[in-house]
């Protein structure tokens, strides 16, 4: 019982690492905002939740997200962008993750990463639209960007959902047996 909590422990901080290191690796898109960012960072986080629960997956977010926010800081002292990121990471591998369970397929999991990236999508919408973008407003002193909800925040969200979905299937179906192995340590 001990030697599994140490094995989930060390899954996560290993996790964690993999998430933060991908985090650095951000690139731009053309045609959206510059302050719009792809990562491949919510990859570890979904594994962490796949194999060992929800709860995990939270950590492995949380984590990359303080590991980032302490090596990078924020202009304003306040984590606005790495709060942001910490939930689209939980919207987008919670519903993946809950679906999963009631479709173990490869076609189940396509369905629920799909789910999770328009759920991500959606609700990061509104969130920005509400709380994120005024944020920076009135922190940051930046011009009102709640304009680009629409036309540029949400397909960019649905675009890296995309990115994220089809590189995590690339390595689900590698990956799914050694999933299984030793999702039987689902203490958390």
């Amino acid at each position: 019982m001990k030697n599994s909590k140490v094995k989930v422990m060390v899954s996560i901080g290993m996790l964690s690492s993999i998430a933060y290191l991908l985090m650095l690796l951000n690139f731009p898109l053309p045609f959206f905002p510059n302050f719009l960012f792809v990562d491949f960072s919510d990859i570890p986080p979904l594994i962490a939740a796949l194999i060992f629960g929800p709860a995990a997956g939270i950590m492995v977010e949380l984590i990359k997200n303080l590991l980032n926010y302490m090596a990078t800081g924020s202009p304003t002292g306040i984590p606005v962008g790495h709060i942001s990121n910490f939930i689209a990471g939980i919207m987008f591998i919670l519903p993946t993750y809950y679906l999963y369970l009631k479709m173990k397929t490869k076609r189940g999991m396509t369905i629920a990463l799909i789910s999770g990236t328009f759920t991500m999508a959606i609700v990061m919408s509104i969130l920005n639209y509400l709380i994120f973008l005024p944020a920076y407003t009135a922190l940051l002193k930046f011009p009102d960007m709640r304009n680009l909800v629409v036309p540029a925040i949400l397909p960019f969200n649905i675009l890296k959902g995309v990115m994220m979905s089809v590189i995590f299937m690339l390595i689900f179906v590698r990956i799914q047996g050694w999933m299984k192995k030793l999702s039987f340590i689902k203490s958390i």
